[in-house]
Order: C-alpha cells, then sequence, then structure tokens
C-alpha cells in the first residue's frame, strides 16, 4: 500500500511539473509571437505614417505652385526644398496624426517619440525639422524601446514634386514596447496563472485526500483492534462462567450460581458500555443526540466523580487535589453527559499516568468574564505537539509503544469535545512530554 501512494504521489508530481513546464513554455511562446506581431503593426504604422506625410507635403508643395503660373520659371528647386512636414505641421498636428495611426492598428494608448529629419540624401547639411521633447534620450535605449528601419518620406509618383523635394526622413522611436505587449495579454496571463493554481490546488487536496484516507484506514484498523481487544475479554469470561454454570458442583451451590450469574451480568455491563460510548460518539458526530440543558452546580459533578475514582486513584497511590474557587458554578448542561464529560477527563489522566509514580491530579474552577473555567491538571506521561493536534479527533489514541494497558476505543476525548461544543463551550489541552497534561474546559454560566 505504501508503495502503490509512493508511486501514484510520485507520477502525479510529475504530471503536475509536466503541466505546469507546458504553461510557462505556452506563455513564452504567446508572447514571443505577440512581440513578433506588435513589432510588425509598428513597422506597419511607420510605413502609413511615411505615406501619409508623403502625401500631405505634396498638397502642401501643389498648392504653392497654383499660387504660381509655372513651377521652374517662377519659384527656384530651393524655394521647394523649403517646404517639409517639419516646417509645415506643429507638434500636436504631427502627435495627432501618429497617434491615430496607432489606434487604427489597434495599438492604442502606444508611447512614442519623434524627429523629421531633412537633408541627407543631397549630402547637404542635415537639419532637425522637428522633434518631440525626449526623442534622444529614448531613441538610445534599444532594450524597452523600438525604433523600426529608417524609411523616407517619398513623394507620390507622378506628382509636381517628385525630385525637386528635399529628402526628408521620419524617425519614429516606440516606447516600453514588450510592456505594452504584456499588458495586452493580461488575460490570458491571468486565466493560464488562475489554471496552474486551480491544478496545483487540485494536486494538493488529491495528496491530502489521500493522506487523510491513509489516516483513515489506520484509524479504522486500530480501532478494530481496540474493539477486539476490549470485547475479548468479557467474552472469554461470559463463556468460562455459562460453562461453570454447567457444573453440577455449581448447579447444587445457590451461592456458586450467584457468584458466577453477578460475573455474566458485570461483563455484559461492561459490554453494553463500551457499544453505549460508541452509539454516543456516534450520534454526536451526527447531530443526534438529545440535549437535556437544566441549571447544574459544577462543584457537586466534579466532587461526586471524584468520589467514584478513589478506588482507583487509591490502588495507583494518588490524590485528587480539588480547588473549587469559582464564586459562580452554575450552568446550564445536559446532567449526563456533562458528568460524562467530567468522568472521562478523570479517567484519562488516571488511564494515562505514570508507571510506578503516585498520581497527582489537580482539578481547579474560576471564573471568566460570562464563563467558568475548569482545568484538570495531571502528571501522567504528557503528550507530543502531534498528538496534542490530533487528540480530539474520533477513534484517535495516543501511542504508548507496544504496551497495551491503556484500555478504549479513542473516544474519549471526542466525546469531550463533542460535548463542549454541543453546550456552546470550548475545551483546549496544554501539555509536555513527560510531565503531564492540562485541560482547561470553559462553560458559559446560566443566567441568574
Amino acid at each position: 500500500m505504501k508503495k502503490l501512494f509512493s508511486s501514484i504521489t510520485v507520477l502525479i508530481t510529475l504530471s503536475l511539473v509536466g503541466i505546469i513546464v507546458m504553461q510557462i513554455s505556452w506563455l513564452k511562446n504567446l508572447i514571443a509571437l505577440r512581440e513578433d506581431q506588435v513589432k510588425q503593426n509598428i513597422d506597419n504604422v511607420y510605413q502609413s505614417l511615411s505615406t501619409e506625410f508623403g502625401r500631405l507635403r505634396d498638397q502642401y508643395i501643389d498648392a504653392a505652385s497654383d499660387d504660381y503660373s509655372s513651377l521652374f520659371s517662377q519659384r527656384s528647386f530651393f524655394d521647394y526644398k523649403t517646404i517639409t512636414i517639419g516646417a509645415k505641421l506643429s507638434s500636436d498636428e504631427i502627435e495627432k496624426i501618429i497617434q491615430r495611426a496607432f489606434d487604427e492598428a489597434e495599438l492604442k494608448n502606444m508611447e512614442f517619440e519623434y524627429a523629421f529629419i531633412s537633408g541627407q540624401m543631397m549630402g547637404g547639411n542635415i537639419n532637425i525639422e522637428k522633434q518631440s521633447p525626449n526623442f534622444y534620450q529614448v531613441s538610445s535605449d534599444s532594450l524597452k524601446n523600438y525604433t523600426p528601419p529608417v524609411r523616407f518620406i517619398r513623394s507620390q509618383s507622378g506628382s509636381a514634386s517628385e525630385n525637386i523635394t528635399k529628402d526628408e526622413v521620419l524617425y519614429l522611436t516606440v516606447l516600453n514596447w514588450k510592456s505594452f505587449v504584456k499588458r495586452s495579454l493580461i488575460w490570458s496571463i491571468l486565466f493560464a496563472v488562475l489554471f496552474t493554481l486551480i491544478i496545483v490546488s487540485a494536486f494538493y487536496l488529491t495528496v491530502y485526500t489521500m493522506l487523510r484516507q491513509k489516516k483513515l484506514g489506520e484509524i479504522k484498523n486500530d480501532f478494530i483492534n481496540n474493539m477486539t481487544h476490549e470485547f475479548k475479554t468479557p467474552i472469554a469470561t461470559i463463556s468460562l462462567a455459562v460453562d461453570a454454570l454447567k457444573n453440577e458442583k455449581v448447579i447444587t451451590s445457590p451461592e456458586k450460581l450467584n457468584y458466577f450469574s453477578a460475573i455474566i451480568k458485570e461483563e455484559n455491563q461492561r459490554m453494553n458500555k463500551q457499544v453505549e460510548t460508541i452509539l454516543k460518539a456516534s450520534q454526536f458526530e451526527k447531530r443526534e443526540a438529545e440535549i437535556d440543558l437544566k441549571p447544574l452546580h459544577v462543584h457537586e459533578v466534579i466532587e461526586n466523580v471524584i468520589d467514584n475514582f478513589q478506588l482507583q486513584l487509591h490502588d495507583k497511590n494518588g490524590e485528587a487535589e480539588l480547588h473549587l474557587k469559582a464564586a459562580s458554578d452554575k450552568i446550564n448542561a445536559d446532567e449526563v453527559h456533562f458528568t460524562n464529560l467530567v468522568n472521562n477527563l478523570i479517567d484519562n489522566a488516571v488511564k494515562y499516568s505514570k508507571d510506578n509514580v503516585p498520581i497527582m491530579l489537580k482539578i481547579s474552577t474560576s471564573n471568566s468574564g460570562h464563563n467558568l473555567v475548569m482545568k484538570f491538571e495531571d502528571n501522567g506521561i504528557g503528550m507530543s505537539r502531534e498528538t496534542q493536534k490530533r487528540i480530539f479527533e474520533k477513534f484517535y489514541r495516543a501511542h504508548t509503544g507496544n504496551l497495551h494497558n491503556v484500555k478504549g476505543f479513542g473516544l474519549g476525548l471526542n466525546y469531550v469535545k463533542s460535548v463542549a461544543d454541543s453546550h456552546n463551550g470550548t475545551v483546549k489541552v496544554e501539555s509536555v512530554l513527560g510531565k503531564g497534561s492540562i485541560f482547561t474546559v470553559e462553560f458559559p454560566l446560566a443566567d441568574r
């Protein structure tokens, strides 16, 4: 079973790792593909802007030529070469045209810087016609920003301005374009991360459920073993008593008949008590237990239960100290269940006492606000932290090695917690392994 569980865990882990690796690879490929698409769109925008600005410049030159009777007789080539986009358009107009081109290419809110430069092709001086404030700062950062390959602003073929205009270049730099790519993929990335978290959660729940089922299986086996052990002795005793009743010497002796009949009745009551314990635990788990609440004085209950344990304490040279100092000890509780709660806590201290060490049991009460606080302190074997976490679980029993001197089904403290919960109370434990335990039970006081 352990090998099968380990194999399943390894296979699920490998599957999870494989899915996560595939998700990461898919995200990387998606981002790379989107980057290529965005870069291509930027190039297309740049190309369309070069064409658009060339068309606008042709319009300005055509308008200028219409003012003169002849393009060549009344206006020199140099005059026409002064007509450039950088000179004709304002910064706001240029930015609106560029932004509109990005919007049409579904690249809204794309940040950019630009510059118009003229005079390159004719071998003359390079003139900066117009530029945005941060162009030079951002154009040099090629890691974060992208500058498409240079395109000249060309006149349309067959236009009046063809071959006579000054060479003009639009430099365009797109800022933080990779961040723009990631923002455009934010929902895809979030869904991928969410899907991965769901898979991880499913893996965790699967392994957790398997571990819990494994523990429940172990608890079930322990319960069956404990139940077999608990019922084996009384059954064997009853069987021997029944056989003895068949003996002629016993039949003819009223005293012996009464003796063996008493044994049968005692062992039968013992088994019935064990069955009742299991049934009560089941009823509380299903919330079917009937709770008959009525005013109850806690000090009286504790004193009565302690009296019933005097013989057991005497057998182990133990004693119980009562410090019942609560000013008010009246609560609304079911007398039977609350008495069983006190009985189980004291019985737990007796059962888990140290060998050859006198039992020292201290029971105290006090008031805290509108609550009654009861403490059951012993000098027993104590509990580890792991045991303290599980001590109130159904059928759980603290390990005592290979010793079987501690009997029970592991239902006592689970029953205590169920009773406390059903009365709107609490129970908690503090323990040090080898030194003892303190159980603190808190119940609301009855209204006066």
